[in-house]
């Protein structure tokens, strides 16, 4: 039973490993809402995410002989490093099946804390699948990431904290992926105050709470496709699922756009990384039919390698407007390219790649296209620039940018 005495119990428990994450304010997402938001800012514990809470009261109540078995857990990576991390506190050996579409920072920093990595499947439940195989095969203790209520209790202490910090906190957001920390965090705010509010937020593309729920039931997706990994789950947790009927208020989807953007404000507004599960929650944000109520987001992780993390940049400038691609045709003749460029440059845009092809007309002294990248300031100044070359003359086109 997940009971107030098991959270204070936990709440002492993880103390000895976690960091303390204040509430941050935001300002930016305060103004863009018409909220008072607060961030809590899991993406800053030693593992880069909330999950050692949960990997490490769940380690705290094994028995000596269990650890002594070895411990094995299935993780999209944030799980993994709590587990691997905890295994280590305890002195105990720990094996990580991972996904192999897995980032590879999470995959090394599992590696560090001394667990042994095998790569299966491509979604978390072939891995967890896997996991249990080799929890069968070898006799380990098997660690669920999120279906088990000792480890969500150990999540749950998030909203103790925030709590602590906020006492008159009017809504909690939590993101969900198997359910772990949706139940945790939701169970224990009820607890603590029934007339709070916990929102729930999946990923568009891995909404299996959101179905589950909709149908009263634990249903299992056909397949799932996000861009937030920690969340990728095609079966919400069945011991969970009780919990988050009684407990969870609502759940909100948000698409992978929406992460994309968010990404850009975080790291703009509050200088900070947040992996894209993580940033379920920010998204959500704007998704809160309410106002002046005072909002808490928790961003679960930080676990972002550098790769997605450019790749998410670039998406993010171009769905801001702040890269676009604009084609227009010109003469083949001198002095045109500088033509064209000083438009641009008249109004303030910044050309940062040319693609120039001569064989778009038979007769390229007609026509041949230029395909420019430049960077604006936003909307309005793509617009602005858009227009300053159609008042020249010139027939502009925006085509797919390709960086």
């Amino acid at each position: 039973m997940l009971t107030l005495e098991r959270f204070e119990e936990a709440s002492e428990v993880v103390k000895q490993v976690t960091l303390e994450t204040k509430l941050i304010g935001s300002e930016y997402f305060s103004n863009q809402t018409g909220n008072r938001v607060y961030l809590k800012p899991e993406n800053m514990q030693l593992t880069g995410a909330y999950k050692l809470r949960g990997a490490y009261y769940k380690m705290s109540t094994l028995s000596e002989e269990e650890r002594a078995k070895g411990i094995i857990t299935a993780s999209a990576g944030n799980h993994a490093q709590g587990v691997a991390y905890a295994a280590k506190a305890y002195g105990t050996k720990a094996t990580i099946v991972m996904p192999t579409t897995t980032p590879l920072m999470k995959v090394n920093r599992t590696k560090s804390y001394g667990a042994e990595v095998v790569l299966w499947g491509d979604v978390y439940d072939e891995a967890c699948a896997k996991a249990y195989e080799l929890a069968d095969e070898h006799g380990y203790t098997f660690i669920h990431p999120f279906d088990d209520l000792t480890v969500a209790t150990g999540q749950g202490t998030i909203a103790m904290e925030i709590f602590k910090d906020l006492p008159l906190v009017d809504y909690i957001l939590v993101p969900i992926g198997g359910g772990g920390l949706a139940t945790g965090v939701s169970t224990l705010a009820k607890l603590l105050n029934p007339k709070i509010k916990v929102i729930g937020v999946e990923p568009a593309g891995a909404n299996c709470m959101q179905e589950s729920l909709k149908e009263g039931k634990v249903v299992t997706l056909p397949g799932v496709n996000t861009i937030a990994d920690g969340t990728a789950v095609k079966t919400p947790g069945s011991k969970l699922f009780p919990y988050i009927q009684e407990n969870l208020d609502d759940i909100i989807t948000v698409d992978d756009e929406e992460l994309v953007v968010a990404f850009l404000d975080m790291v703009e507004n509050h200088k900070m990384i947040v992996e894209n599960s993580g940033l379920l929650t920010v998204a959500a944000l704007k998704h809160l039919n309410v106002q002046g109520k005072r909002v808490v987001a928790i961003l679960s992780g930080g676990n972002m390698d550098v790769i997605t993390m450019s790749s998410v940049v670039q998406q993010g400038l171009i769905f801001r407007d702040r890269i676009f691609t604009v084609s227009v045709l010109l003469p083949d003749k001198p002095g045109e390219l500088h033509r064209v460029s000083g438009i641009i440059a008249s109004v303030g845009g910044n050309v940062i790649k040319l693609e120039h092809n001569q064989f778009v007309s038979i007769n390229r002294n007609a026509a041949v296209e230029l395909r420019i990248t430049l960077e604006a300031f936003g909307t309005e100044h793509k617009h602005e620039i858009v227009e300053a070359l159609e008042k020249e003359g010139y027939k502009p086109k925006l085509v797919r940018t390709n960086i």
